[in-house]
């Protein structure tokens, strides 16, 4: 009831609508890093296993395999209410442009299928199938994750350039004049212009994610003074996919944001807090956007870098906020905000992995210091953090838009009447979701602590074993 005295049932349902999405997608992304990720990981830990006949190795694949299983169930469970959402929240979209868009959301499903069955070959077949064959039924898992990921950015990157499509007026029913969308070329818009550098940047997003998190397990557990074989190579391999990935990603997200300056300069205009079109633009840390200006911030002492790094000249012109109508702005401090959390902490993760490489390469071995290891524990969490502020950029930028230039975000939004029980619901569902997901992965770490090996399932009390590994390494996830 507050809602609709504070924004009227339109906006109230526009909001609703918004918060759940953002709440879904935001919480199914870090569940789908784990997908797109952890099975390299896994990958990595079993060949090395198999390759030098090393047990550490093969039970670290083994345990995070359980735990991959987990978060995949999770996984399912968030994507199949995303992809209901589309249609009960956004029926203005789905109804004009789901034959554009409806060919990305197939093959994601069939990705997710043939996902799902190796996972299953991959998790039965330990000690059934030879360890070689076992270990590549891992490749296919790799494989239709990768896909399925490039699969739902798609959609997501049409948005942001729509193309694939031809819209033609036609008179409606009631006499009125309305726009039909004909002449559909699903590949056209599954290969549009913001897909290739939008999808790479997600990509090594999961990578950083997965890698810097599951490291930060084993740092935490290192801090505790289990500085075992088995918790250095916990440690070592997500971390060498963290840090492969952590420096090619501001790369990437650098032409990423220039295609922005021909395709979406509003959108640009807001990361820069940019009122006015102006040439010779320089960047400018912190502060927030007035509506003319960025107050407190601080400009760095080189002119025209934000020029420079959207055109490749210091020179270059940048469209300003003021060239559109205020109803088709962004709420910039919004963007801009989380753009520069997105940057700060993706170049303090670069330094994170600098410092790492640096160290092996000096001594053959990661550093031992104290703080490395407690920063690796923050990292995962500051990671997770990058991710979510790289999305805000990318959806709240995009606004009024849901899909750019064409549909608006409020033209879009269902006019249903349940749309704040709905929300309530999925925070209810998705808390308990937590919730469980957790408590079934500290039971696990808390059986194999005590000595078990192979988990019959992942929860309830321990269970008689055929054998039981009393080594000392293999003491925790």
């Amino acid at each position: 009831m507050l809602q609709l005295l504070l924004f009227g049932a339109a906006e109230s349902d526009l909001l609703a609508a918004r918060n759940q999405m953002a709440l879904t997608l935001g919480y199914h992304i870090i569940i789908a890093c784990f997908g797109v990720a952890f099975p390299a990981m896994i990958f990595v830990a079993h060949r090395r296993g198999i390759r030098n006949d090393d047990p550490v190795s093969i039970e670290l694949a083994r345990r995070w395999s359980k735990v991959a299983a987990v978060l995949f169930a999770i996984g399912a469970v968030t994507g199949t209410v995303l992809s209901f959402e589309m249609g009960l929240l956004w029926p203005g979209l789905m109804s004009q442009y789901g034959d554009v868009m409806g060919l990305a959301f197939a093959l994601e499903g069939i990705s997710f299928f043939i996902e799902a069955i190796f996972i299953g070959i991959y998790l039965y077949g330990w000690d059934r199938i030879p360890p070689r064959v076992h270990s590549l039924m891992l490749v296919p898992i790799m494989i239709a994750g990768a896909a399925g990921t490039f699969f739902v950015l798609s959609v997501n990157a049409w948005m942001n350039a729509p193309t694939g499509f031809r819209l033609e007026e036609v008179v409606g029913p009631s006499g009125t004049v309305e726009q039909s969308v004909v002449d559909v070329d699903p590949l056209a818009a599954i290969f549009n212009s913001a897909v290739g550098l939008q999808y790479l940047h997600m990509f090594l997003a999961a990578y950083m994610v997965v890698g810097f998190c599951v490291a930060g397990v084993y740092a935490t557990a290192m801090l505790r003074g289990r500085t075992d074989r088995y918790h250095r190579i916990g440690l070592a391999i997500p971390l060498a996919f963290a840090c492969i990935a952590a420096p090619i990603q501001p790369a990437i997200g650098h032409f990423a944001g220039q295609r922005l300056t021909d395709e979406q300069p509003v959108k640009l205009a807001a990361i820069e807090g940019l009122a006015e079109t102006e040439s010779r633009v320089s960047a400018v840390v912190g502060g927030y956007f007035d509506g003319e200006r960025i107050v407190g911030g601080v400009e760095l002492p080189v002119p025209g870098l934000a020029s420079f790094m959207a055109t490749n000249s210091f020179g270059g012109e940048l469209t300003g906020l003021n060239e559109v109508p205020v109803e088709d702005q962004p709420p910039v401090n919004v963007v801009r905000f989380a753009f520069q959390t997105m940057v700060g902490i993706g170049s303090a993760l670069v330094v994170l992995a600098a410092w790492a490489g640096f160290g092996y390469w000096r001594k053959r071995q990661l550093p031992q210091s104290v703080w490395f290891l407690r920063l690796l524990v923050v990292a995962g969490p500051a990671a997770i953090v990058a991710l979510e502020a790289g999305w805000i950029t990318t959806e709240v930028g995009r606004q009024p838009w849901v899909v750019h230039g064409l549909l608006r975000t409020e033209d879009a939004v269902t006019d249903a009447e349940w749309i704040w029980l709905s929300l309530s619901v999925i925070v209810v569902v998705y808390a308990l979701v937590t919730v469980g997901g957790v408590r079934v992965i500290r039971s696990m770490t808390r059986r194999w602590r005590a000595g078990e090996t192979h988990l019959a399932t992942p929860y309830g009390p321990s269970q008689p074993l055929e054998s039981v590994d009393d080594s000392p390494g293999l003491v925790d996830v």
